[in-house]
């Protein structure tokens, strides 16, 4: 048997609590808060409880799918961010930047929010960001 707990951080919100996950023979059996840490100080709110019941899902998508022919088919990681990246540009070349919109997530760390907003600023040339957690 081989038991492991992986200190990782919650992805369920920006705040940043820290839990260890517990993995018995690859398979997540539990979460633990993180007793020390400066946020979540050995509590953890019920999204955090169950962060990990999507990991198994059937639902969950696991590789990037993209349209061909009208029907949704898996691709690499690097078809689908070409495929994006291409399709960004022709936008923004039809239309202009301000024709693209981005939301960011509450989900996402501060950093990972911090660096949509280069993305949308900087690379696109937008300030078309909004964010679910300003209200």
């Amino acid at each position: 048997m081989d038991y492991k707990n992986t200190l990782t951080t919650c992805v369920y919100c920006g705040a940043g609590c820290q839990i260890y996950v517990e993995t018995i023979d690859g398979q997540i059996t539990g979460v633990w808060p993180a007793k020390t840490h400066i946020i979540s100080e050995g509590k953890l709110c019920i999204k955090g409880w169950n962060v990990t019941e999507f990991v198994n899902s059937p639902d969950r998508l696991k590789t990037p799918l993209i349209r061909k022919e009208g029907q949704f088919v898996e691709a690499s990681w690097d078809e689908a961010l070409e495929l994006i990246a291409s399709k960004l540009g022709a936008i923004k070349n039809e239309s202009g930047p301000d024709s693209i919109g981005w939301l960011a997530s509450a989900k996402c760390t501060n950093e990972e929010n911090y660096l949509m907003n280069k993305l949308a600023r900087a690379v696109i040339g937008t300030n078309n960001i909004d964010h679910c957690a300003r209200l």
